[in-house]
């Protein structure tokens, strides 16, 4: 910033004082050189203060031209109001050296003169740069500073940097970036150490302290990170590549399995030794966020979990921009959530960003609204889903939760904006809701009160396809080509867009997304039914209802059934796969599933079958 306005100085006072030089030529008099110095700090007033009515400042203009990163930067803001700070003292400087010097002019002597305008001037600019130098110093330590993963250092944070906390933040029970490092280092020891073929590890873990050190420690080991929100055994055994004698992939977890199996670490246990002091000062190992693939499992079409590979390198992207733009509001609150780490929003939001901003966050999910009233004794950002808040604003238990000037972020699903205007009341925040998707990362956002519309992030270009479904393009999108969705829009002449409803078979059942085809694969899969259709009905509550047509194994399976027996075996069976939210709720055996010419399933006949 310094060396920038020393550049511009030198041309500036040059060309001036030719000016004067020129001005004393045609007058014949050398007394107009005299004004050359007042000439100086009128420009440098003038270029400097004009810039205070048009920003960005010049001394940000100086400072961006030095530094490439500020702009979109997680600090963005707070350089920008430093160097505000430092352009109106500039010009306080120029006002007074200018008027000192039109003082020597008018009453003080040739000697007067010289003096100040050749040699105390440029002494006090020199003690003005130290001092200004000395204070952005100090500035540029309160300054927020952005700590990805793939940038962490020993020395990266003060090592009693609260990370994390228990309960309420006012409670005192905090993990610290001590902790962050020793526990890292003690995890990556630990991976090390297990002798595994599979370079693949699953990761399942509750508490978010425990999932971050984990997380952190298998990119170090540069391992390739499997994430599902969903254990159930089978489910899980499927995704680790288990039977034959085979124990499949490592899976990492801070979840006790009442059968023992193969290849199952606790987290906790792999803790549990006294790591030397001299381990905490070797070099962390680097993290290439080019390198790493995290696997997200979403609901496919095919009976089985769908794999989404996606690196470290789009979601700190997805990071950064969110800091850029709201960092100011989260770094004014402590952080807490209600949603799972296993999905990429939860990832992003409850973990990875509070991580790289610095920002405390609680280590336990809130399940119940009724936890709310304990969060009264700071502000803090609330991560959440429509379902959520949903439950904590139901007529029947409203009630005043206390807190203070919260920010709450959902997503996972469409906030109807009664539920919204609800929020708003109760919780005191009309929530900003991100859409988006595990495929696309965030890519829009609304607040509904200014309407029904979906501004995009200006990272994002927006399309439609023949289909008319969105086409989105991004920084967390690898493929140039951009992601086609199977959300149908409809996109407005000043960019924003508004949803028609989905293409697909995939529904939200309480923001559980699921494919209603991969239902139907499993109730196939199970070898009792020759055909399934599975629908999404919506009544008080949406819920999915399964049409079944046995086969005859299935039929002589229940032969002896009582139909209430039957749509337990199915509930039972399905919880190996499901959780209970997405299992039908309503089961019809038919001799044939209703279909039209072309052979397929007519789905409003199959409705009123239910309704009926």
């Amino acid at each position: 910033m310094t060396s920038r306005f020393q550049k511009i100085f030198r041309p500036v006072s040059i060309i001036v004082l030719a000016a004067a030089v020129i001005v004393c030529v045609v007058k014949g008099s050398l007394s107009y050189v005299k004004f050359y110095p007042v000439l100086i700090n009128l420009v440098f007033l003038f270029a400097f203060g004009i810039t205070l009515f048009f920003p960005p400042v010049m001394i940000f203009r100086f400072a961006t031209l030095q530094d490439k990163t500020i702009k979109g930067s997680f600090g963005e803001k707070y350089v920008e109001s430093y160097c505000r700070k430092v352009t109106i003292a500039w010009c306080g400087f120029f006002i007074f050296n200018g008027s000192v010097s039109v003082f020597t002019i008018i009453h003080g002597s040739d000697f007067l003169w010289t003096v100040y305008n050749g040699c105390v001037s440029y002494i006090l600019i020199g003690i003005f740069f130290m001092g200004e130098l000395a204070v952005r110093k100090m500035a540029q330590k309160k300054n927020p500073k952005a700590v990805p993963l793939s940038a962490i250092k020993n020395n990266s944070r003060l090592k009693s940097k609260v990370i994390c906390y228990q309960g309420v933040f006012s409670g005192g029970h905090f993990k610290t970036w001590n902790d962050f490092l020793e526990g890292t280092v003690k995890l990556k020891r630990s991976i090390e150490k297990i002798n595994s073929k599979s370079n693949r590890w699953l990761l399942y873990c509750e508490d978010y302290w425990y999932f971050l050190l984990a997380f952190t420690a298998l990119l170090q080991c540069k391992k390739e990170i499997l994430l599902s929100a969903n254990i159930s055994p089978d489910y899980i055994d499927e995704i680790r590549g288990c039977g034959g004698g085979n124990s499949g992939v490592p899976f990492l977890t801070d979840q006790v399995f009442p059968e023992e199996k193969d290849g199952i670490f606790l987290i906790a246990d792999l803790l549990d030794f006294d790591l030397e002091k001299k381990a905490l000062k070797e070099k962390n190992i680097s993290i290439i966020p080019d390198d790493t693939s995290i696997v997200m499992y979403t609901s496919g079409s095919t009976g089985k979990p769908k794999e989404v590979k996606q690196r470290l390198t789009e979601f700190e992207n997805d990071n950064k921009f969110v800091l850029s733009k709201w960092g100011e509001e989260l770094l004014d609150r402590k952080l807490c959530s209600t949603v799972s780490q296993h999905h990429i929003y939860g990832l992003l939001y409850s973990v990875l960003l509070p991580f790289t901003a610095g920002i405390p966050f609680r280590r336990k999910r809130i399940e119940f609204p009724e936890e709310l009233e304990k969060f009264n004794d700071d502000a803090y950002t609330l991560i959440t889903v429509p379902a959520f808040l949903k439950r904590a604003v139901d007529i029947e238990n409203q009630k005043e939760y206390g807190l203070k000037t919260p920010w709450i972020f959902t997503s996972g699903g469409v906030l109807d904006p009664q539920t919204a205007e609800k929020t708003n009341k109760i919780l005191g925040f009309w929530p900003v809701e991100v859409y988006g998707s595990t495929e696309t990362s965030g890519i829009a956002w609304r607040q509904s009160f200014n309407g029904l519309e979906w501004m995009p992030f200006e990272n994002t270009s927006l399309s439609k396809n023949k289909d008319g479904c969105l086409v989105i393009k991004s920084l967390y999108i690898k493929d140039p080509e951009g992601f086609e969705t199977q959300d149908m829009a409809d996109i407005l002449e000043d960019g924003r867009f508004l949803l028609k409803g989905r293409a697909d078979s995939v529904v939200k059942i309480e923001e559980k997304r699921i494919s209603l085809t991969e239902v139907e694969n499993r109730i196939l899969q199970s070898g009792l039914a020759g055909e399934a259709c599975v629908i999404s009905i919506i009544e008080k509550r949406q819920y999915l209802a399964a049409a079944v047509v046995l086969n005859e194994k299935g039929k002589n399976e229940f032969s002896n059934f009582e139909k209430k027996d039957i749509n337990k075996y199915w509930r039972e069976y399905l919880s190996k796969f499901f959780e209970y939210v997405v299992i039908p709720r309503k089961w019809r055996y038919l001799e044939e599933i209703p279909k039209d010419a072309q052979g397929k399933k007519k789905k409003e006949d199959i409705e009123n079958i239910f309704r009926g």
